[in-house]
């Protein structure tokens, strides 16, 4: 499995390519070494600060407040590891291993290689049907032709999937740790042995603190509502970027590819923050190494271009992208609400051919 995130195309003679000139012209690819320090700093702080809470507040239900600060902290922490995975903080692959793993698998419990993996192929081919692991069926269906023929609790969740959606968010946590111990099976992933040690050093970690310093049910409900919060704050960072946008062909060239399956989010510096700089989704996925301070500078640089050259670029308000995600997914769903409406006619109907004469 690779374990970088795909870095700077090499694309000659098209569109990207005079837009690469102008963004490396203007430096935004340039690395911020100070502004990582400090992100790093302060996530640390806080990942610090919480646990002393944890120890302090102790074995009371006060500290639900504590899990709750913890999962935000947690999802900041692999916002940092999604920078980290993308080259934006190291030029080389060692250091971005190292940084990577230890707030990917150690503080978070999520497989850094397995992420990393799985997020190039997004990259590579965002939004796509068959090739973007992100919009692949499963849970949540996000192309119309894969509902069809989904029974029982799957065909349930895919009629009401656009009401389920924030709170199967809640267990999105969980199913990145799962996802995370079955790709260690796979004897193709890098550092397989490390990987796994790592995971099982936060596994245990995690679990021994948390039920030394409280009851086992006061445990139980921290860890429910720590995974809760981290899994909906990280559902809510990425739900923006893609969802309800045009799914591609393949046939695109890479600018359009990009730009026309990404939606930017507006808002200040707290929604910078807030987002990990994910609201520039565009100027990300065009340039997936540009580090996170530069994405603000580079917005417009990129909109105008593509204005000048006729590309849709997309960008809407927070609160509007939820609207649009949940649109669509309510929409994907309607066939098979269709389908459930019309199904007692045609029993009724069935049941009607199969009477016996004397009951006719």
């Amino acid at each position: 499995m690779s374990e970088t995130v795909t870095q700077r195309p090499r694309v000659a003679g098209s569109d990207f390519a005079a837009l690469n000139r102008q963004i490396t012209k203007a430096g935004l690819l340039e690395r911020r070494p100070a502004y990582y320090a400090i992100r790093m700093s302060v996530v640390a702080a806080m990942l610090g600060g919480v646990c002393a809470a944890f120890v302090v507040v102790g074995s009371s239900w006060w500290t639900l407040l504590v899990a709750a600060v913890l999962g935000l902290v947690f999802a900041q922490a692999a916002l940092l590891a999604h920078d980290v995975a993308h080259r934006q903080v190291f030029r080389t692959r060692k250091p971005s291993d190292v940084v990577g793993r230890i707030a990917g698998n150690v503080v978070v419990g999520m497989s850094y290689g397995w992420w990393t993996d799985k997020h190039t192929r997004h990259h590579n081919n965002p939004n796509h049907d068959d090739l973007d692991p992100d919009v692949q069926p499963e849970v949540l269906i996000w192309a119309t032709e894969s509902a069809w023929g989904r029974r029982g609790l799957k065909g349930f969740i895919t009629r009401h999937q656009a009401g389920l959606f924030f709170p199967l968010l809640t267990l999105l946590s969980l199913d990145l740790r799962i996802s995370s111990i079955k790709a260690l099976r796979h004897p193709g992933m890098r550092r397989r042995g490390l990987e796994a040690f790592l995971l099982a050093v936060h596994l245990v970690t995690y679990t021994v603190v948390l039920f030394a310093v409280l009851s086992p049910l006061q445990a139980l409900a921290f860890f429910a509502v720590h995974h809760a919060v981290f899994g909906v704050y990280l559902g809510m960072t990425f739900a923006p970027n893609h969802k309800g946008m045009p799914h591609p062909t393949g046939d695109e060239d890479y600018l359009r590819k990009q730009v026309l399956t990404s939606r930017n989010v507006t808002g200040g510096r707290l929604t910078d923050m807030a987002l990990g700089g994910l609201n520039y989704q565009i100027e990300h996925h065009l340039f997936p190494a540009m580090p996170t301070p530069n994405l603000r500078r580079a917005q417009p640089l990129v909109k105008a271009y593509c204005t000048r050259i006729g590309v849709s670029y997309e960008e809407t308000s927070l609160l509007q992208s939820y609207r649009q995600a949940l649109r669509h997914l309510h929409a994907v769903g309607a066939p098979l609400r269709e389908t459930r409406t019309e199904r007692p006619r045609s029993s009724a109907l069935a049941d009607a051919g199969r009477a016996p004469a004397g009951d006719q």
